[in-house]
């Protein structure tokens, strides 16, 4: 018989000490992209010791696992992170959301032969950066697949935020070295051309659309002071609302460079490093994740403008497969928020824990949904072609 939507948070409330231990032992444990080895083994361990099999080093990643349960019918997966960000840990709350996936699968896992259709549980590296879940998405992993989600720990209840298309930028300026007090003229600076480039890009902001982000870093700035650097490199992050205003950002960008180059006399090199896709949130399987928030005592907002905006590999599955990426609260709006050290703290904490069962909890139950309702089925893949 087809569970009901109790009997999955009954199964969630039941699981909750062990998703409450898995969470905080990868809080612990923070493992940075690619490399979420005990991540990875904790999660799959979890789902294995229900009797569910695991494939591990899934599309030849090492750390990326699939547990599937079911039969024929509908497939939807569950999408879980974990891994962590350099010296912050978790301050995105990965930790939370591989705990939070896992236990909306395993409460389905528990009703397995009742099921309708197939559910999957993805474990999915690299998402800072590294752009696990794309690795995935070219090994036909997400092939056949009918409705994907996930949740992100934030600090507001929103159902369709925005997440930007990205790519990154490594710009590395070439010049002639002199003694920097003796013979200065003798020298071609990088450290100035790399540095003007970042002048530039400020000057160019007045031009960016709205949402459009340019952020960046220099990597080297030389090794002597009394030496002009004949070495000079930066990382830039580029971001936009869409692919095309992705496109015309980066290429101001890299017209900044070749100008900060020409002015100095120097060569410059620009690699390109591809990033991420905008997030298409589809507002069917939103609404729906978002009734079962409210039956739950949540009330969450449809969007946020006023909240800014980060990326997202989700965003690539979003344009392969109807799919929902939602942001649930687990402190006040003015407290902290993602990439904070305040954030990483409250990711460890019994709100944390919390925030993290209420998402399991509706994630499953919208799962059920797509599984047994064909009408919101057709609406969420009518809507998906479409756009």
């Amino acid at each position: 018989m087809t569970p009901t939507h109790a009997q999955l948070d009954a199964e969630v409330d039941r699981l909750g000490p062990a998703l409450d231990e898995l969470s905080r032992d990868l809080h612990a444990h923070p493992e940075l992209r690619f490399q979420e080895v005990r991540a990875a083994a904790k999660v799959a361990e979890l789902v294995e010791r229900a009797g569910v099999r695991v494939e591990r080093g899934l599309a030849g990643l090492p750390t990326a696992l699939r547990a599937r349960v079911g039969g024929a019918g509908p497939r939807i997966a569950i999408l879980a992170e974990y891994d962590a960000l350099p010296e912050l840990g978790h301050a995105c709350g990965h930790n939370l959301i591989a705990a939070g996936a896992a236990g909306a699968f395993l409460a389905l896992a528990a009703h397995a032969v009742a099921l309708p259709g197939t559910v999957e549980l993805v474990g999915t590296p690299a998402e800072e950066g590294g752009g696990g879940k794309i690795l995935l998405l070219d090994a036909g992993v997400f092939a056949g697949v009918d409705a994907a989600m996930m949740f992100h720990p934030f600090h507001r209840d929103i159902l369709m935020h925005t997440a930007l298309a990205s790519t990154w930028l490594a710009v590395t300026f070439r010049g002639t070295p002199s003694h920097a007090a003796a013979a200065p003229w003798d020298g071609a600076s990088a450290l100035t051309a790399c540095l003007d480039t970042f002048r530039l890009v400020d000057g160019q902001r007045a031009h960016l659309r709205d949402g459009a982000r340019v952020h960046g870093i220099v990597t080297d700035g030389g090794r002597a002071v009394n030496v002009v650097p004949e070495r000079a490199a930066a990382e830039f992050s580029v971001r936009a609302r869409d692919l095309a205003e992705l496109a015309r950002v980066r290429a101001v960008v890299e017209r900044c460079a070749r100008a900060a180059a020409l002015a100095s006399g120097v060569e410059v090199d620009v690699e390109v490093r591809s990033g991420y896709k905008d997030m298409r949130n589809n507002a069917a399987l939103a609404a729906r994740f978002g009734e079962h928030l409210a039956t739950l005592g949540r009330a969450a907002r449809m969007t946020a403008p006023e909240v800014g905006a980060g990326s997202t590999d989700m965003g690539d599955v979003s344009h392969a497969v109807p799919a929902i990426h939602p942001w649930i609260a687990i402190c006040g709006a003015d407290e902290a928020t993602i990439h904070q050290r305040a954030f990483a703290e409250i990711a460890a904490s019994d709100r944390g824990a919390e925030g993290m069962r209420l998402a399991a909890k509706a994630m499953a139950r919208l799962t059920l949904d797509v599984l047994t309702d064909a009408a919101l089925r057709a609406e969420l893949r009518s809507e998906f072609d479409a756009r």
